[in-house]
């Protein structure tokens, strides 16, 4: 046994001097190749494109400037509510984001992001039991002026490229991540724009109906709905609702946070700019 674990060891050591000699020619080659100056550029041009991520890691969470940002037990932030009725009965989505964007300090409204979201210009069509629309994620879909005319909403896309209009360099899309990552967010004391529904519980698939677009075939609701969560504790979510212009409106987490991840876990934030400093 002791000479079969002297092997092993014998071998482990052979591999890695194998491994880093390869790695010094390697290098040498490059020196040989570039030179050393034009090497180190490469070098830094590769350290400052990597992916800036945001992760979390034992309950602590590495930002985009290597400082550490503890999440907190509880959150509940103080962002300005606004109504989007009567002026917007489908712009839940731009009244959301003019929340986030007033309390980041910028000077704008519900109803010019009205104007200035993407519209999605695919027309509808019924045809065979079918219905053949456009996909959010490409642009504001139908009338959100006027429920006298058929029409939807926006996802998160274009709430990002509008939101980034603005702040630039500092907006972020936090789709599809947990909702830890949106609690770094929070804990900065900055709140976050999201997709869930008007129940703000998960739907039964019932609720749901298929649409052929030029993106794919997608999974809709009309109770799609958009909100600014401004808050968190062990048992609750808080958020600024545009339906009723309520402000820190509570809800379970369990069940708020099972509605959001059936609408795509779809959410948008900034960065504050004492972190990017």
């Amino acid at each position: 046994m002791r000479n079969f674990e002297k092997n092993t060891t014998e071998e482990i050591k052979m591999k890695l001097f194998l491994i880093l000699n390869s790695l010094a020619a390697a290098t040498l080659m490059l020196i040989l190749i570039l030179g050393k100056e034009e090497l180190t550029k490469l070098l830094n041009l590769l350290v400052s494109e990597a992916p800036k991520e945001v992760y979390s890691d034992l309950g602590e969470v590495h930002d985009y400037t290597n400082k550490i940002v503890k999440i907190k037990d509880q959150v509940l932030l103080d962002a300005p509510v606004i109504k989007q009725f009567p002026e917007l009965p489908r712009g839940c989505e731009v009244t959301s984001l003019a929340m986030l964007l007033q309390y980041s300090g910028i000077d704008t409204d519900k109803m010019t992001l009205a104007k200035e979201i993407k519209k999605n210009a695919v027309p509808l069509k019924k045809e065979g039991g079918h219905i053949f629309w456009g996909h959010p994620n490409d642009g504001f879909i139908g009338d959100m002026y006027s429920y006298d005319n058929p029409g939807l909403g926006v996802y998160h896309k274009p709430i990002k490229e509008l939101a980034e209009k603005y702040m630039p360099g500092q907006i972020i899309d936090l789709t599809g991540r947990e909702f830890s990552e949106l609690m770094v967010f929070l804990s900065l004391d900055t709140p976050v724009w999201i997709i869930t529904n008007t129940t703000y519980r998960e739907l039964p698939k019932t609720a749901f109906e298929k649409w052929k677009t030029p993106a794919g075939e997608i999974d809709i609701t009309y109770k799609e709905h958009s909100v600014l969560i401004t808050g968190y504790d062990e048992k609750n979510i808080f958020f600024n609702d545009p339906i009723t212009g309520m402000k820190n409106k509570s809800m379970n987490k369990e069940d708020f946070l099972k509605a959001w991840k059936q609408m795509g876990s779809q959410a948008v934030t900034f960065i504050p700019k004492r972190v990017l400093k």
